[in-house]
């Protein structure tokens, strides 16, 4: 087998494979005989079959397949010998068949049988990281009053409405209908029935729910504002609007009694508020160290993305452009056609992935990183510790392959992580709790809850469903 590459870009390769006529020939009549011991033609036993007859009768259509058999079988063995990084599945360009043999004739005499492939390599580089990676490292301490703020986010997720025959106010829910209209034409989404309210929740769009105040039962109202200039839905964006609202009922909120009937409905035993405490402060610990992690861990992976502008296989950025596009169509109604995609949407998001799995991969193969067994179930131990049963959790992982692979995956990153930071320029910088739990965002026009009723139902009803 002669082999030969040239380049064709910066990844892109051209190989020629040469193989000896030869080899096809006898793959060829290897194949023929073991047709011909089990042939069945007219006018012949079976297993009697001449070999020029059975030669006439299939030749051709085992050509083919031999031909098919050495092409992938060399391609690979020489793509080995080559030390070839193949990215990408390889594009057969061209192929020369070599003439069959005629009868006396010598096979050394016959062209042999060359074919050209296709393909991208990965690039050849050294992982750039050092000092220009900078890095703010939040730090966080979790204060009594942000356990308090906890708890009372709790007390209200358990709050319960009553009936009252009497005026809206603020933190009152309120069961309206309402459609909304614009140069007095209702516009779709801009409409619900009975929809549980609560005013000064932020759930509808700037003033809706300030116009609710003072409103009681059975009283119909017109509220007249305007669409932020952000909204999601372009086409409302910036226009003014008018809600013709009925009220059906008013309810006044009633938050439950922090006794022990509550403390152990949220799981706590011994019902003690101290005991309550403790627990809450230990999951918030959990969650500020797991959100420190993915900011810290979203820094160093930016940082290595902006330091390594190296090309990436233009066949690795089309396979990561179809598995975004299958991940959006998995959110999408039944139905929806994944043509109406068009691959840019997705593009400079995929070249950004691969890139950074590229640097990535680089950083752990030279510094000849592990997912050693300790850290992986340390790992492990930490995401089950939020559950009811962490064995059980455990257990799952380790029954399931795919799941394992995925945590090896996080404890590599974590490694490549602590490597970057060594070499990066990292600022602390102090932040309160609630900030780095809930660091601020655009103001949205809306929320994505109206309340609840009776403290179990929650609704999604604002204008566009926003």
């Amino acid at each position: 087998m002669q082999v030969s590459v040239e380049s064709t870009g910066t990844l892109g390769r051209r190989m020629t494979v040469a193989l000896p006529s030869d080899d096809v020939e006898s793959a060829v009549d290897e194949r023929l005989k073991t047709i011909g011991r089990t042939a069945r033609i007219n006018g012949f036993r079976p297993g009697k079959v001449p070999a020029k007859v059975v030669r006439k009768r299939y030749e051709p259509q085992v050509r083919s397949e031999v031909l098919g058999s050495l092409i992938n079988r060399s391609l690979r063995d020489a793509i080995r010998q080559e030390n070839i990084r193949l990215a990408g599945q390889p594009e057969i360009e061209a192929i020369d068949e070599a003439p069959a043999v005629a009868d006396g004739q010598d096979a050394a005499d016959v062209p042999g049988f060359t074919y050209t492939a296709r393909f991208e390599v990965y690039p050849e580089f050294q992982a750039q990281f050092d000092g220009s990676i900078a890095v703010t490292r939040p730090t966080v301490t979790i204060g009594e009053a942000d356990v308090d703020e906890m708890i009372d986010s709790l007390r209200q997720q358990r709050t319960e409405f009553t009936t009252v025959e009497r005026a809206a106010a603020k933190d009152d829910q309120v069961i309206i209908d309402f459609t909304g209209y614009i140069d007095d034409e209702a516009f779709e989404g801009g409409a619900a029935e009975k929809a549980p309210l609560v005013i000064g929740s932020n759930a509808m769009i700037p003033g809706f729910e300030d116009q609710l105040i003072g409103v009681s039962a059975g009283e119909e109202r017109s509220i007249e504002v305007s669409f932020p200039e952000g909204y999601q839905a372009e086409h409302l964006a910036g226009k003014a609007a008018r809600f013709d609202v009925k009220v059906h009922e008013v309810k006044q909120s009633e938050l439950p009694e922090m006794n022990e009937e509550l403390v152990k409905s949220f799981g706590i035993e011994d019902g003690q508020v101290e005991s309550l405490r403790a627990d809450i402060r230990k999951n918030m610990e959990r969650e500020l160290d797991q959100r420190v992690e993915t900011e810290i861990k979203s820094q160093v992976m930016d940082g290595l993305v902006a330091s390594n502008p190296i090309e990436v296989p233009e066949a690795l950025v089309g396979e990561e452009i179809q598995r975004q596009k299958q991940q959006l169509m998995g959110q999408m109604p039944e139905g929806a056609d994944a043509s109406m995609l068009s691959d840019d949407l997705f593009r400079e998001q995929s070249i950004k992935r691969v890139r950074l799995g590229l640097v990535v991969g680089e950083i752990i193969r030279a510094a000849e990183l592990e997912a050693d067994a300790v850290s992986v179930r340390a790992r492990i131990e930490t995401l089950a510790s939020s559950y009811q049963d962490p064995q059980e959790v455990i257990d799952h992982y380790y029954g399931n392959p795919e799941m394992l692979r995925n945590i090896e995956g996080l404890v590599l990153e974590e490694a490549v992580t602590e490597r970057v930071l060594s070499e990066a320029t990292v600022t602390d910088e102090a932040r309160s709790f609630k900030d780095m739990m809930n660091p601020p965002k655009p103001a949205a026009p809306a929320a994505d809850d109206t309340g609840s009723d009776d403290g179990d139902q929650s609704a999604n009803q604002s204008p566009e469903g926003a």
